[in-house]
């Protein structure tokens, strides 16, 4: 434990004389971001910045956690940081999110189809990052997966042969079915990329980057805003981008919610209501201004 949880911990018993269940979830809420930000961001509890904070917390939404744990996060981290503020150990708090505004916050970007084509045509399979780059775009769309489930990935975990990959997340483990391109993408990668990448001939890595080590979901993200500039697609588009299209244009093409939930790894079936209820609206949306009985005189 670190000298400013350790004192943190003091003040939550101590000064705040915090409840048992308060005081337990605070300390693992923020070892948690502690242990982020030294994995992740390379930065320590006391120069972690805003970027860090919308970092994580973009994290725990694309593991799924649920509202109400981000919620509590929030709680957590706003009572740390303002602790620190008061003993002078920071100027200001770097938490800026107000998770119940986030929870109320409009559905998720989706792109098209043609968008979403765009999109994994840029990276040119003209060199080994072009082949990786592009392995990794088609993989995304073709699985739903989340990044960290993507960049966590090791090479046996993938079968072309019977075209799926082998996902595992939070010890729950699914098989999830590849569409051909995305399994030409895969194989050109393995077959024509990664070797040369490697730093190590016994890295199990699926995806590596340029120092032949694991991709990690910063570098991914870097990658994915450089290839929708490249596109010219005006969306914001981050890392769940692709995510959230997968489930929609499954829903919109005839996929039941039960399927979608196991192929997306959603524990809480209200996870993937969601995405009905996208899917839902923009129908709404499209039968209003085509239908000519629902238009005004």
């Amino acid at each position: 434990m670190s000298a400013l949880l350790k004192e943190f911990e003091t003040y939550l018993l101590v000064e705040k004389r915090a409840s048992k269940n308060t005081y337990l979830s605070y300390m693992r809420d923020v070892a948690a971001f502690e242990q982020f930000l030294s994995s992740e961001r390379h930065v320590s509890l006391a120069r972690a910045g805003a970027d860090d904070v919308n970092a994580y917390f973009a994290k725990l939404d694309d593991d799924g956690k649920a509202a109400a744990t981000s919620m509590r996060t929030a709680a957590a981290l706003k009572c740390f940081y303002n602790h620190l503020v008061l003993t002078g150990v920071v100027e200001t708090s770097p938490v800026r999110i107000d998770r119940k505004k986030k929870k109320e916050q409009k559905f998720p970007e989706i792109l098209t189809a043609s968008e979403v084509n765009l999109l994994l045509s840029q990276p040119k399979t003209v060199d080994v990052k072009g082949y990786r780059d592009r392995a990794m775009l088609e993989l995304l769309y073709a699985t739903g997966m989340r990044v960290t489930e993507l960049v966590s990935l090791n090479v046996e975990d993938v079968n072309l042969d019977l075209k799926f990959v082998r996902c595992n997340s939070e010890g729950h483990e699914r098989m999830i079915p590849l569409y051909p391109s995305a399994v030409e993408a895969l194989s050109n990668y393995i077959n024509r990329a990664r070797r040369a990448m490697l730093a190590s001939p016994d890295e199990h890595s699926l995806f590596v980057n340029v120092n032949g080590e694991r991709m990690t979901r910063q570098g991914f993200w870097k990658l994915i805003k450089h290839y929708a500039e490249l596109a010219g697609i005006q969306k914001d588009i981050t890392p769940h981008t692709l995510r959230h299209s997968f489930a929609v244009h499954l829903l919109e093409n005839g996929a039941d919610l039960h399927a979608l939930q196991e192929l997306m790894g959603h524990a809480d079936a209200s996870s993937t209501q969601l995405y009905a209820k996208l899917v839902k609206g923009r129908l709404t949306e499209v039968y209003d201004k085509a239908h000519p009985k629902s238009r005004k005189s």
